[in-house]
């Protein structure tokens, strides 16, 4: 199966796709309608050739992608308010004019490093602490893999929590959606809602595969770093220490990780290849649900958007947003 530049995420009651120049966030509205954004978008490892190395361009694309997926999650909350809005003056039988939404850089940049500092907190600072509390700090191999343990725990706990909330389950079915539509396109069948739902929602390059993909590689590369660190220093590192050690690697982790993510889905019909990624396929169990035909026709939609196809079936339901 060919492995295609096409990959996103899902939105609230919507999708976002990103292909090599494109992106496009599909949103279905309370009345059917579906609301399109697309935008130019070039990466930096793509500007700057210096950024395209490997590892290197995997970590530009992982901080790349954290932007994104907040500002389009920003997008597709505030064409969900809108809306509600709408619909809420014309049974009062008012008027409606939404006002045009304005960037605002700076809140964006502040949600950004509230994302990042909250998940580097959660899922890396407390699981260094709880391994530091458990007293096996002077074994770097028993250290980090208690850490990981911990850090995988938290994220499977976290997700499977907020998946009985009812948003996230329809946020996990479009993300199931999302999943089927690129299969659909990487194996060149007609982009259609009734054809993609025959594939499975279960994809090799998710990033729930990636998230895992570090935590694992994480224990290997912290266990080395601790190790030399002891060896040169004469004491294992102090828990501070050790995460700003750990910290300062991270960019190394995401960036292989990226690799071999992008790697496993190349090679994703080899015998080794499928038994690697199993682990990432049955965390999506949980990230990810079956979709409608409704959301799988939004992923639909994004996708085609985001590769610059226009599509008569769906055009008259299509609602372009500057």
């Amino acid at each position: 199966m060919p492995d295609l530049n096409v990959g996103g995420q899902a939105v609230i009651e919507g999708v976002m796709m990103r292909s090599a120049d494109k992106i496009a966030t599909a949103v279905r509205t309370p009345d059917g309608r579906i609301l399109v954004k697309t935008d130019d978008y070039i990466s930096l490892t793509k500007k700057k050739k210096l950024l395209s190395l490997p590892v290197v361009r995997g970590a530009i694309s992982f901080v790349e992608m954290l932007v994104l997926g907040i500002k389009t999650l920003n997008f597709s909350a505030d064409i969900a308010i809108k809306e509600q809005e709408r619909l809420e003056a014309e049974e009062k039988g008012e008027d409606f004019e939404a006002k045009p939404a304005r960037s605002n850089n700076l809140m964006l940049g502040l949600t950004v490093v509230f994302a990042m500092a909250m998940g580097i907190f959660i899922f890396f600072f407390v699981p260094l602490a709880l391994s530091n509390f458990f007293g096996v700090s002077k074994n770097a191999v028993w250290f980090n893999l208690l850490a990981g343990v911990i850090r995988l725990t938290m994220f499977i706990l976290y997700v499977w929590g907020i998946s009985f909330f009812g948003e996230f389950r329809r946020i996990f079915q479009y993300h199931g959606a999302e999943h089927k539509s690129i299969f659909t396109y990487e194996m060149g069948e007609e982009l259609s809602p009734q054809v993609a739902a025959k594939y499975t929602r279960f994809h090799p390059r998710c990033g729930t595969s990636f998230i895992l993909i570090v935590a694992l590689l994480a224990i290997l590369v912290y266990a080395v770093s601790d190790t030399i660190y002891a060896i040169v220093v004469g004491h294992p590192p102090e828990v501070l220490t050790r995460f700003g050690l750990h910290f300062t690697l991270l960019p190394l982790v995401a960036g292989t990780s990226y690799e071999l993510l992008k790697l496993s889905g190349k090679t994703r019909d080899h015998a080794i290849t499928r038994t690697l990624i199993k682990p990432g396929l049955w965390v999506q169990k949980i990230t990810t649900r079956e979709p409608t035909i409704d959301q799988i026709e939004v992923a639909i939609v994004a996708l085609e958007a985001s590769l610059g196809i226009t599509d008569s079936r769906i055009a008259s339901q299509q609602v372009a947003v500057p």
